[in-house]
């Protein structure tokens, strides 16, 4: 090996880039603070980004920093899955031993996809999480790692990085909360066209604010005389620095081949072509040399120097000589830990290796292919498989390249580089047909595959068939995220089996392709899983069948509630049973639990999933542990169970976190946030919602927890703030999402927010909507709160014009749609006592009878909220009928105090006003003179109007425009408008709506009549 060897071309001078390098070491100090610091570096080739980074490594390392590089590696079409990150961690591993193995302890298994000297990677388990869970374990290893000291990881040449690490950096951007940490990537600008990959990456970042984004220019003439003088250790003449400026147009690596090339006596050969400034100093060098650049250059980014001997076939002396040659001409260099040789440029090594013939390339692929099948030793175990499928390729040998991509192929899912895998096995299908069927039939699927279950065939002994690669590739593209790509595949794969050779395979297809449609919003996906259906009717049983079957029954529990799917879910763990696959037998048992709740069988259902659960548990089965906490909290909810639903959660969320299933986790969170507002605990309903928000970007679980947060908006009056949250989660839902457990709710934010601003048309639309498409099966628990928030709003509204028309219907509507709903546990038997009192009251028909059976009904219920606005109703009940003051006075109190505890704004000052005007104290009589409102005070006032604004807030809530209030008062339309804005802001509302439903609902004024309202 060598070392030592003088390079004259490169100047000792850091030039320019004085506030880049201010940027960096800057980022350098606030990560000494425990803040960490992301920082992209951008610039075409040669423009200096590597010397930028070597200065800031220097600075880094002086105050005393643990710096780990790592490079993205351009092998063929495809890099090597997180070759940066590998490579910076081995570095971390080598500098840090016993501090990583601390940082990594209890997680090294899967730790080792990226950093394989933490041990054997193991084969599964493989899911849509898995690469997610890789990311979390990743990100939590480097903040330990950092915490107490500075930790600087460079990786270099972005735009060669392998799709897996940039969804791995793009995560570590996102994720890192705490630690001396600081990432720094640079990509090479003028190759990130508008269609290259690194694009959309760049433009997300772009929108972090935690990432810091720095972009080198040229230099200037002054600059480059500088560079000049520090290469040449001597002023350079104003000629020669024009000549050079205008020849490298301030490209800083360009200046350096220039001086190379004058040195070297090779100036009058220079031609305006960049190939061949860059070509000029390889072709004088010595013919050995020659030789061993152009095979380096085949070689990948770095050459190992056991395989260079070995493929070059020189004596150790010779290649000595060759390689003394090319470093001495600043050509190549010895990698940093001395076991090989890259090009000094990357520039340089394109050139040569575009340079080469196309013989001349196979060949030489040839060459490093045979001698890494000969000694694998020669490089790294975890690269010998993806290099050797990438030489075979490029040697044009379709017989040995076909089983070493495929091989490679295997090796990336074990790393989770599903992305990867994906490209690999589209390339073993281009292959495919060009290697002879003989050599293909010695293929065996258990070789290769593991996706398609085995369904009457033996995967040791049958041949390979291009449709595993398909199912391969399918669910491949679906772990990596390429939903678009998975399902273009099972469309190739089903025209493949139209002439119906294979119904099992065809069926399993049809499902994959179910489940990208409906996660595509391109449909609910119950087509696809008809057709399936179809395929396997009376075929006898299998995996396959049991898949088909469990999938249908839990898409009929989500969209189609209703006996059926009891029965597939049942017969899906019959046939599970009978083929031995356990996995589908849980997972169809979870769905039939399900189903047994909501059919009227709480406790066996209930007793199902909790078996399930515990079985999974010990099967290590992550995904159906995550899926049975999140079903098993969701029905005890149902059942009105909130503590346990509470308990059970919290349990689960910690137990899938530690499996890093973050769309599970989020699942169960959202869940716990339900159950805690149920409690009355909300802020720590919020705290789960939001929490839920940072775990995942899954669709449905986002959604989810957007609507926690909408319900606990609305409920403390901050109607724009659920208005805003609702838009969201109808985004995040999408058009296509036909599940009733979320378009229900949706409605019934729709009906609250227009409740609160006074549309009470809005409200009868967004019923009538919600009643077309109907409340199926199991869905009561949502059907109640929506009606009841329906009747209470038509309630409110009755004395209202605008609200007379359409009255009658609007009532009967809602009392048919409430005879079709179940009452099964005490919870929901309450909600409708609630809404036949609500009915009441809209037809000015209740009593305190009425209010007193929906008070006694709740009132065991441990639902706070839901008690204290049936005790305000109550209240109003009992003085309206002149009934005992000191009862109602009571029961004032305590739902004032569990508004004010709640934070139920617009629930407070309702009681407040109500106190106001009965005169009734709100805390006990011997505190009362320190109440919010002397019993005296006039409601009014009470809400900081002054006599004007009371007259404009009259004549706002009879649903006059500013210029019939201006002609009714005598003032100016613009005077009008300034006391409707004031009256505004003094309220707290949003609208003229919401003002005029708030003074309404508080009776500030008489009964409005429609002559007193006027036409509009």
């Amino acid at each position: 090996m060598l070392g030592g060897v003088e390079t004259r071309s490169v100047s000792p001078v850091f030039v320019g880039r004085a506030d880049e390098l201010a940027v960096l070491t800057d980022a350098l100090t606030r990560a000494a603070g425990q803040e960490p610091q992301a920082l992209l570096i951008g610039g075409e080739a040669g423009v200096g980004k590597t010397r930028l980074t070597e200065e800031f490594l220097c600075e880094a390392d002086r105050r005393g920093a643990v710096v780990a590089v790592g490079g993205c590696v351009e092998i063929g079409a495809e890099g090597l899955p997180f070759a940066p990150f590998s490579t910076a961690l081995r570095t971390l591993h080598r500098l840090l031993p016993d501090e990583l193995a601390a940082a990594a302890v209890g997680q090294e298994d899967e730790l080792a996809r990226i950093l394989p000297e933490l041990g054997e990677t193991p084969r599964g388990p493989h899911d849509e999480e898995s690469t997610a869970r890789l990311f979390e374990l990743t990100a939590r290893m480097l903040e330990r790692l950092a915490a107490d000291r500075t930790v600087v990881l460079v990786l270099e040449d972005l735009h060669w990085a392998d799709t897996s690490t940039r969804h791995l950096l793009s995560y570590l951007f996102r994720a890192l909360g705490s630690g001396r940490l600081v990432v720094v990537a640079t990509y090479r600008a003028d190759d990130v066209h508008r269609r290259h990959p690194l694009r959309p990456l760049l433009a997300e970042l772009d929108r972090l604010r935690t990432v810091q984004r720095i972009e080198l220019s040229r230099f200037n003439r002054a600059e480059v005389r500088r560079q000049l003088a520090g290469i040449l250790a001597s002023q350079p003449d104003e000629e020669f620095v024009a000549s050079v400026f205008d020849r490298s147009d301030g490209n800083a690596f360009f200046v350096e081949e220039l001086v190379a090339s004058r040195a070297s006596g090779c100036l009058t050969g220079l031609t305006e072509s960049l190939r061949d400034l860059l070509l000029v100093r390889v072709e004088v060098l010595p013919d050995a040399a020659q030789r061993v650049v152009r095979i380096v250059a085949e070689g990948g980014s770095t050459v190992e120097y056991a395989l260079l001997r070995a493929v070059t076939r020189l004596t150790e002396d010779e290649l000595i000589e060759a390689l003394r040659a090319a470093v001495g001409a600043n050509i190549l260099l010895a990698t940093s830990d001395g076991d090989g040789y890259r090009f000094r440029h990357s520039l340089v090594r394109e050139a040569v290796s575009d340079d080469l013939l196309p013989g001349e390339r196979a060949r030489v692929n040839r060459r490093y292919a045979e001698e890494l099948e000969e000694d694998d030793s020669l490089i790294r175990a975890e690269e010998r498989i993806i290099r050797l499928a990438t030489y075979w390729y490029y040697a044009n040998d379709a017989v040995k390249a076909l089983p070493a991509v495929l091989a490679a192929s295997v090796a990336a899912r074990r790393r989770h580089a599903y992305s990867e895998q994906l490209r690999l096995l589209e390339r073993a299908m281009d292959l495919w047909e060009a290697v002879p069927e003989e050599v293909r039939g010695e293929l065996r699927p258990a070789d290769y595959t593991e996706v398609y279950p085995p369904c009457g065939c033996d995967p040791a002994t049958t041949p390979l068939q291009r449709l595993d690669l398909l199912a391969e590739a399918t669910v491949a593209a679906r772990f990596g995220g390429e939903r678009e790509r998975a399902l273009k595949l099972t469309k190739t794969a089903l025209r493949l089996l139209e002439d119906g050779h294979d119904p099992l395979r065809a069926a399993w297809f049809w499902t994959e392709r179910s489940r990208m449609i409906a996660s595509l919003a391109r449909g609910d996906g119950w087509e696809e899983l008809a057709r399936a259906q179809e395929l396997v009717r009376g075929l006898p049983p299998s995996q396959v069948h049991a898949d088909v079957l469990v999938r249908a029954a839990s898409w009929g529990m989500l969209h189609k509630p209703g006996p059926d799917n009891l029965v597939a879910a049942e017969r899906a763990v019959e046939y599970a049973r009978m083929v031995g696959a356990e996995d589908t037998e849980l997972n169809a048992r979870i769905t039939v639990g399900s189903l047994l709740v909501d059919s009227g069988e709480p406790e066996r259902g209930l007793a199902e999933m909790y078996a399930v659960k515990d079985r999974a548990a010990e099967l290590g089965l992550g995904m159906l542990v995550g899926r049975a906490h999140v079903n098993l909290t969701s029905h005890l909810e149902s059942l009105g169970r909130s503590r346990e639903a509470v308990e059970l959660a919290e349990q689960g969320a910690e137990l899938v976190k530690n499996s890093h299933l973050m769309d599970s986790e989020a699942y169960i969170r959202g869940n716990l946030a339900e159950s805690l507002y149920s409690l009355g605990r909300w802020e720590e309903a919020a705290t789960q919602a939001r929490r839920t928000l940072t775990l995942v970007s899954s669709a449905a679980p986002r959604a989810a927890a957007v609507v926690r947060l909408a319900y606990l908006a609305l409920a403390r009056g901050e109607l724009a703030e659920a208005a805003g949250q609702l838009t969201a989660a109808r985004a995040h839902f999408g058009s296509h999402d036909g599940q009733p457990q979320h378009r229900i709710p949706l409605f019934r934010l729709a009906i609250g927010v227009a409740a609160g601003e006074g549309r009470i048309a809005d409200v009868r639309r967004e019923v009538a909507a919600v009643i077309d498409h109907g409340f199926p099966l199991g869905n009561h628990r949502y059907a109640w709160p929506l009606l009841l928030a329906a009747a209470s709003a038509e309630a409110e509204a009755r004395g209202l014009p605008a609200a007379e028309a359409g009255r009658e219907e609007a009532l009967t509507v809602l009392r048919t749609a409430a005879r079709s709903l179940a009452t099964p546990v005490p919870v929901w038997s309450a909600h409708s006592e609630y809404l036949r009192a609500e009915l009441l009251r809209a037809e000015a028909r209740d009593t305190v009878a009425d209010w007193t059976a929906v008070e006694e009904a709740v009132r065991p219920l441990e639902r706070p909220y839901l008690l204290a606005r049936a005790r305000y109703r109550l209240v109003e009940s009992l003085l309206a009928a002149g009934g005992d003051r000191e009862a109602a006075a009571g029961l004032l109190q305590e739902a004032y105090t569990t508004s004010e505890q709640l934070g139920a704004r617009r629930l407070r000052e309702d009681l407040a006003l109500l106190a106001q005007r009965a005169r009734l104290p709100l805390v006990p009589v011997d505190a009362a003179a320190t109440a919010l409102f002397a019993p005296e005070a006039d409601p009014v006032e009470a809400l900081g109007l002054t006599s004007r604004e009371r007259d404009v807030l009259r004549l706002v809530a009879a649903g006059h425009t500013n210029r019939q209030i201006a002609g009714e008062l005598f003032i100016s339309p613009k005077t009008a408008s300034v006391h409707v804005s004031n009256i505004l802001a003094k309220l707290g509302v949003a609208g003229r709506g919401e003002a005029a439903a708030l003074a309404h609902r508080l009776r500030l004024f008489g009964p409005v009549t429609a002559q007193a309202a006027g036409t509009r």
